[in-house]
This record gives structure tokens, C-alpha cells and sequence, in this order.
């Protein structure tokens, strides 16, 4: 997540202090992400620097220091909102990382440990549920970000499932590895919410 390209939009709205603009993106992403205050302060402090925002001047330092997007921030922003993210090189997972790890070591169950990430990911997928049905009608902003979570949530079930799948099936050549048992495959997602 891009805090610089945030800041930017919510200057675009109007001038705004740091600690506004820190409770202003936590509010508007539903509090799932905090915020340290001292990034906000080094990234407006950078962006000031690049001639994308100003401020009110070094004369008034501090909290109430008011800052404003400038012509080329404004032409970052939209720039930055036109551009793809670069999904081509995929990022370390460390779910991904573990079950890779845990095939190359000896006595590791590995459908177990399947199992145990599934479990943490539905209760998960749960409680982000909960909250977006407790969400207010008035703020879309929750709602997406939980949506979003449920659905990235989503794909790590799916991935889990496939990765049983694959690893039930006896590779060529290997005779001793066991195949899954039809009564242990969990039930689909939909069911377990």
C-alpha cells in the first residue's frame, strides 16, 4: 500500500495537518491499517521535499502545520491511480514458503499443517464477516476493504485445497506416498461460514 499516494489523495480534498491526515486514513480504511504518526510526518516531509505537497512554512512547525497537494501532486495522484499495480513477479508468501519447507523435512505432516493454516484462515474469514455485517450502511470504505480481505482469505483456502490435492496424489515413481482420503477433504468454504 502506497501511505504516500493516501496522503496525496486526501490532500486533493483540501489542506489538512498530519495528525488529520493520520486519523482521516484510518477512518477511511476502516482502522484495518494502522498508522504510525511518525510515517505520516517523514512522508509528508519527503513529499515536500519532491514539490508534491506544501506546507505552511518551517516558521510554523509542529501538529496544526498545514499541508496542501501541489500541481504536480495532483498530477502524481492521477498518475498513480491510472497505473496497474505490477502483479507480474508474485510476492513472498510465507504460507507458501512454509509448506515448501515443511515437504523437505522429515516427520512433518504436512496435510496436518494444511490443516491447522485452514482452520486459521476460516476463523479468520469469520470474524472479518462479523464485522463487515456490523459495518455502517453510511461508509462504503469498510465494507471494500473487507470484501477485499475475504476474497485474498479466499484464495488462501483455495490454495490450501489445491495443495492438499496435488501432495495426496503419489508422485511418478513414488508408490509410498499415500492418496487422500475422500472422507478427510474439508467441506467447501461456503459450508464452514
Amino acid at each position: 500500500m502506497s501511505v504516500r499516494h493516501a496522503l496525496l489523495a486526501l490532500l486533493s480534498e483540501g489542506p489538512k495537518y498530519g495528525l488529520q491526515l493520520r486519523q482521516e486514513f484510518e477512518s477511511r480504511t476502516g482502522e484495518v491499517w494502522p498508522l504510525n504518526v511518525g510515517q505520516v510526518y517523514l512522508t509528508l516531509q519527503r513529499l515536500e521535499r519532491d514539490e508534491l505537497i506544501e506546507s505552511d512554512g518551517a516558521e510554523r512547525d509542529g501538529p496544526q502545520k498545514t499541508f496542501r497537494i501541489t500541481t504536480a501532486g495532483a498530477g502524481e495522484l492521477e498518475a498513480w491511480l491510472g497505473t496497474p499495480p505490477d502483479l507480474a513477479i508474485p510476492p513472498r508468501d510465507e504460507l507458501v514458503i512454509k509448506v515448501l519447507v515443511a515437504l523437505r523435512m522429515p516427520g512433518v505432516d504436512v496435510s496436518a499443517l494444511l490443516q491447522v493454516h485452514r482452520r486459521h484462515v476460516v476463523e479468520l474469514m469469520q470474524r472479518y464477516t462479523h464485522v463487515k455485517a456490523e459495518a455502517s450502511a453510511d461508509d462504503p470504505g469498510l465494507p471494500l476493504v473487507v470484501d477485499a480481505e475475504l476474497f485474498r482469505l479466499e484464495g488462501i483456502v483455495r490454495w490450501l485445497d489445491a495443495a492438499e490435492a496435488r501432495l495426496g496424489q503419489p508422485a511418478a515413481g513414488d508408490p509410498a506416498r499415500p492418496s487422500a482420503d475422500p472422507q478427510s477433504a474439508p467441506t467447501r468454504l461456503e459450508a464452514q461460514l
